[in-house]
């Protein structure tokens, strides 16, 4: 692999007018193709799961009841103070808005509030439930807007006019100003890093050129497949940082390298063949991480997996073959000058391997948590370990309106619902009957009714509505609790529970469904999923690392410390959104369940970036043992030569995800959120601090793989050992002397 990088690389080096104009012509295409098939338009965040009783009941009422199987949403009225809802005034604009909703695009049925019993008790709210036959997805872009505009005349009147409800749910994140922040911080560090602007902008155009083939191919398939709003932040999130992180593993090596006088084609292709390697090994451990997700057979869940996927694809690509051209482009100028600080770090990271006072930072941490590496091991799982109590708390919902920024139409109508008529009015449960089975579909619809009433936390029942042609029935049941509540959830088990003596005493069948409970459905899939998924990722992690290792110890360390930083970041999460610590530092400002798909994605983004640190880390650690034998020596010489490059790599992934923990969307809050305080546990905690603490306990044995199964393993050889012992790349230096790979990690 290494040689065909090599080859790739200078093929792009010599050949960049070309390469740049494919990119940029393959950029053209796909956002045309995006502006006439697809775009951001046709964008849904709706949940579903093929096959689950509820989306079957929902597959079924499109038929028999049509105007309920659709999306809906809720026109909240509250009075001025010491004024009723009911009084004639406000009634009559009551009646003239509900006139006005039934002319809005696509609304099935208007249900007043004097037909269905919604208001308050004291007479200062009133709700209005507006109908669709569609569901969110088919919804117009237009059409809930024109919604709103029907309650002006009842505003103009003094009525104070909420719009929530279902199809309002997920809208979606909206790019804002603080998303440049990242961008800034990274910026910044790529600066820091190399000391040349020119080097630092390299990685941030090619990162965006990358996003935009990515997320612009996405963007063109939305016309033939239901795309998320979540998907696409998710595949940009992703993809701009890896996209960064990839570019600058490679620009590195190729400025240490230019730095020990190699010419820059030379060294460009050089930089591509062992770079590259680790960066292409790295990228595919994230996309199959990521591709993994579709074996939870949640059709959304794959969507979001596959877009995000195929963004770290493109940026895998544009890191192998568009930076190659650009150096091409760059030239000498990337050369750091003689006496500069990145001239010094290259010429002086191989002179005196072992000796303290030519230490950089990274080695100099690596010396101390290697002085004493039991007390690091126990001190860092201590650590990790109590960051990850409160997991044991966690629970998993799909975000309602409740969760809903502050100051939102639909947050503001889900309060006022909840304060006057209780939590459960924002998430009603939808119970279809057969009654085909039934000497008497009437009664047996109304035993039916009075069975659930019985039941624990039910509110209130509505009176059943009948289809005599299909000997179906429909019953509203109103909770007592909210829609992610977990006794929400007990009380769909329950009437699902109840379902067999309901058929024994009445020959009817019954299905609950609703937007509630295909939540409680696709939440208790994605929870059931969880273990299965994570055992696949382990697996993965397992046989990778030893395939790039050819060792025993490191895999397990690998996977143990991944497993601490999950379990740590969890914790995390449940601290600040469950149970509401130091929340109204990101803006929370209202605790509930953790989304129910977070753990899965966590689990994959996170396993792919901490096998990224875990190869540039520990293969210049095994790369310095073949070398010299020494184990203890080989773990402060690896820290040297990539301790720096990590760490820029972990802050730009950090400053990224964190630009978007600002998002108005609760979901993309949550992720943003995970994956930035696990990149920066696992980075630091783990892959700079635990690691070396763990390879310089076992010592050799750290190194050690039977020989009989090294002779089944294939040698991937990922860093490119063999690159320079092929005569179509010398080495620059004899091969007693150390290779350029020995200052790979070592960036100006």
């Amino acid at each position: 692999m290494a040689t065909l990088l090599y080859r790739l690389g200078r093929t792009a080096y010599r050949r960049r007018r070309l390469v740049l104009g494919i990119w940029l012509a393959l950029l053209a295409a796909l956002v045309a193709c995006g502006a006439a098939f697809g775009g951001a338009g046709r964008l849904d965040n709706q949940f579903t799961i093929p096959g689950s009783e509820s989306q079957r009941a929902l597959d079924a009422m499109k038929h028999d009841f049509p105007a309920a199987s659709g999306t809906s949403a809720q026109l909240v009225f509250t009075a001025p103070a010491g004024q009723r809802v009911t009084d004639a005034r406000y009634a009559a604009i009551l009646r003239q808005t509900d006139a006005a909703a039934r002319t809005a695009p696509q609304v099935a049925a208007v249900i007043p509030p004097a037909a269905s019993g919604a208001a308050s008790k004291d007479g200062s709210t009133a709700i209005t439930q507006v109908q669709y036959s569609v569901g969110k997805t088919e919804l117009k872009v237009d059409s809930l807007d024109r919604l709103k505009d029907t309650t002006r005349q009842a505003e103009a009147a003094g009525l104070d006019v909420r719009v929530g409800g279902a199809a309002f749910e997920g809208k979606g994140a909206k790019p804002g100003a603080e998303d440049v922040i990242g961008l800034l911080v990274a910026l910044v560090v790529l600066a820091v890093t190399f000391g040349s602007l020119l080097s630092a902008g390299m990685p941030l155009l090619t990162a965006f050129l990358g996003i935009g083939v990515g997320v612009g191919g996405v963007l063109a398939l939305t016309g033939v497949a239901t795309v998320s709003q979540t998907a696409i932040t998710l595949a940009l999130m992703i993809g701009l940082a890896v996209g960064i992180d990839y570019a600058l593993f490679i620009l590195s090596r190729h400025r240490s390298q230019l730095a020990e006088g190699t010419d820059p084609e030379e060294s460009a292709a050089l930089a591509t063949g062992t770079a590259g390697g680790a960066v292409v090994f790295a990228g595919l451990t994230v996309i199959i991480a990521l591709a993994g997700l579709s074996i939870v057979g949640i059709p959304f869940l794959t969507v979001m997996g596959l877009a995000a996927a195929g963004a770290v694809l493109v940026a895998v690509a544009v890191a192998t073959t568009l930076l190659p051209a650009v150096l091409g482009f760059a030239g000498e100028r990337l050369r750091p000058a003689p006496g500069s600080r990145a001239a010094h770090r290259a010429t002086t990271a191989n002179a005196a391997v072992d000796a303290a006072e030519a230490a950089n930072a990274g080695e100099r941490w690596a010396r101390i948590v290697t002085r004493r590496p039991l007390l690091t091991v126990l001190a860092v799982v201590a650590v990790l370990g109590c960051l990850a109590l409160p997991a044991a708390g966690l629970r998993l919902a799909l975000p309602d309106n409740g969760s809903a920024p502050a100051g939102t139409s639909q947050r503001a109508a889900y309060d006022r619902i909840t304060q006057a008529f209780g939590s459960g009015f924002n998430g009603p449960l939808l119970i279809l009957t057969d009654t085909s089975g039934s000497a008497d579909a009437q009664q047996a619809t109304e035993r039916i009714a009075r069975t659930v009433r019985a039941l624990p936390d039910v509110a209130a029942v509505a009176k059943p509505v009948a289809d005599p042609a299909s000997h179906a029935s429909l019953i509203q049941v109103i909770p007592a609790s909210g829609p992610s509540d977990q006794a929400t959830k007990d009380l769909v088990h329950a009437i699902r529970g109840s379902a067999a003596a309901v058929r024994a005493d009445t020959g009817a069948t019954i299905e609950v469904t609703g937007n509630t409970a295909v939540q409680v459905d696709v939440s208790a899939k994605l929870g059931s999923a969880l273990l299965p998924f994570t055992a696949v990722v382990v697996g993965l992690a397992l046989v990778l690392l030893l395939l790039v290792f050819r060792s025993l110890v490191v895999p397990v360390k690998a996977t143990a410390g991944f497993l601490l930083s999950v379990a740590a970041t969890f914790g995390a999460v449940v601290a600040v959104f469950q149970w509401g610590w130091f929340g109204g530092l990101i803006g929370v400002d209202r605790t509930g369940p953790v989304a129910s798909f977070l753990p899965v994605i966590l689990i994959a983004v996170l396993f792919g970036l901490a096998m990224d640190y875990e190869v540039f880390l520990v293969s210049r650690m095994r790369e310095e043992y073949v070398r010299t034998g020494q184990p203890l020596r080989s773990v402060h010489a690896g820290a040297r030569h990539a301790s720096r490059v990590v760490t820029a790599a972990a802050l730009i992934m950090f400053s990224v995800f964190a630009a978007f923990i600002n998002t108005d969307d609760s979901i993309l809050r949550q992720i943003a959120f995970s994956l930035a305080l696990g990149v920066l546990l696992d980075a630091f905690l783990v892959r700079m601090t635990l690691v070396p603490a763990v390879l310089a306990l076992a010592g050799r044995a750290a190194w050690w793989l039977p020989a009989w199964l090294s002779r089944l393993l294939p040698d991937l050889d990922i860093e490119g050992e063999r690159l320079h012992r092929d005569t179509r790349a010398p080495a620059p230096q004899p091969r007693q002397e150390p290779s350029p790979e020995a200052v790979a990690a070592h960036p100006a």
